[in-house]
């Protein structure tokens, strides 16, 4: 793969961009993150009607992650090969399905297959690395990256919409009718998918001349230092925000700050989430991507270590919300943007969804450890300072990563 773009192809893309596919993969976006970031309001209320402890909902959400990670390599795969529309189609009918059987749980068993192993698979099939591997066939290359801060822009402001509205249901309805109205609006999915119906050999940036296989992009990858590097970096942003999103709720209300700050502070997270992810896509183009994400992962560090150690108050969970809502998502589009430049967008939906699913891995032990160590020692300070010490190694993993295309002689 040539890192250059030629002259023609640059003055032909760059005047336009696809805005059909950005609106409907950005509504995507917004639909399928939105209840799956508002999940912590479910908590409290679900534990209060079934006396489970917030180990069992912790695991459900952990194993929720779990899946979405799983999924997404098998999922991307697909839509490379079977076209994104089909992808995002399963995604609807699988998170509604999901949400419902989580509304009606009357076991432990019914919370972990529904809101555990069906909404992950639900998300996995129309997250991020679906809709972005989208967006990369079908704009220049120079522009991806402001793209995919878009359709992560879209995602958080899915959380800062759906964060309210989730409360709003769970206080006129209760929790168990809501979920089921939120399995409701997944079904829009399938429909607002119609406008992605390419796969790999489409677009404006098609690679199907490619012989590449399957196998053989996958060697080249887990062989790719730079890669390994990303892959085990991402790890520590799905610990940080899984925990923040399933936890945050019920450790205000432990540390005596009224619940409504808690949809204050989340609703603002996804807000100053779509600034960051904008400014993220934005500064990705003009900036060392590696190094823009040492930053955001420091940055997360510093927040989190400020607000464990000032005066915890009402003003101060506002000031942590806006500081971790500007780098919530930032890592997305400088780590897709990445992937296709390391390796194009022939396998993007694979690569990028084993990113993906170290993400999830890291987000599985975020939720799963924040309800486990709470019940063993009735805090979630240790969970706190993990992720600050994680935050450290990610920047410091970042750092050597090579901003450039593979070598494949064979094939030049």
């Amino acid at each position: 793969m040539s890192a250059a773009t030629p002259a023609a192809s640059r003055s032909a893309d760059h005047g336009s961009l696809p805005w059909l596919i950005i609106a409907a993969g950005s509504l995507i976006a917004m639909l399928t993150f939105g209840p799956r970031s508002a999940m912590g309001f479910f908590q409290l209320p679900m534990l209060a009607d079934t006396g489970w402890d917030r180990t069992t909902f912790g695991l459900a959400m952990a194993i929720q992650n779990l899946f979405w990670g799983l999924g997404q390599p098998f999922f991307g795969a697909i839509a490379d090969r079977f076209g994104t529309w089909r992808t995002l189609a399963l995604s609807g009918v699988l998170y509604a399905g999901g949400l419902t059987i989580m509304a009606f749980a009357n076991a432990p068993i019914w919370l972990h297959i529904g809101g555990g192993v069906l909404v992950g698979l639900g998300v996995a099939s129309g997250s991020f690395g679906i809709v972005l591997s989208a967006f990369a066939r079908n704009v220049a290359p120079e522009r991806r990256a402001l793209v995919f801060g878009i359709g992560t822009a879209a995602g958080s402001a899915g959380m800062f919409l759906f964060a309210p509205l989730s409360q709003g249901l769970i206080s006129a309805y209760g929790w168990s009718d809501s979920l089921v109205y939120l399995g409701l609006l997944m079904l829009l999915v399938p429909l607002l998918a119609i406008p992605l119906r390419g796969n790999a050999s489409s677009g404006r940036h098609s690679e199907a001349l490619s012989t590449q296989t399957i196998g053989e992009a996958l060697k080249e990858a887990l062989g790719h230092r730079s890669y390994l590097l990303l892959v085990s970096g991402f790890f520590v942003c799905g610990y940080q925000v899984a925990f923040i999103t399933a936890h945050f709720p019920a450790y205000l209300g432990d540390i005596g700050i009224d619940a409504r700050y808690a949809v204050i502070a989340l609703a603002l997270i996804g807000f100053f989430n779509i600034i960051g992810s904008l400014s993220a896509g934005v500064i990705s183009q003009h900036y060392s991507k590696p190094y823009f994400l040492a930053w955001i992962y420091l940055g997360r560090s510093v927040a989190v270590t400020a607000f464990l150690l000032l005066p915890q108050t009402p003003t101060s969970v506002i000031v942590f919300a806006i500081a971790m809502g500007l780098l919530w998502l930032s890592t997305v589009p400088p780590t897709n943007a990445l992937v296709a430049i390391m390796f194009g967008t022939r396998h993007l939906g694979l690569l990028g969804g084993i990113v993906f699913l170290s993400h999830q891995i890291g987000s599985f032990l975020g939720v799963w450890m924040g309800g486990y160590l709470y019940d063993q020692f009735g805090s979630y300070d240790p969970v706190w300072w993990l992720g600050v010490a994680l935050g450290v190694f990610a920047a410091i993993v970042h750092w050597p990563i090579e901003e450039r295309g593979v070598v494949r002689p064979a094939m030049a």
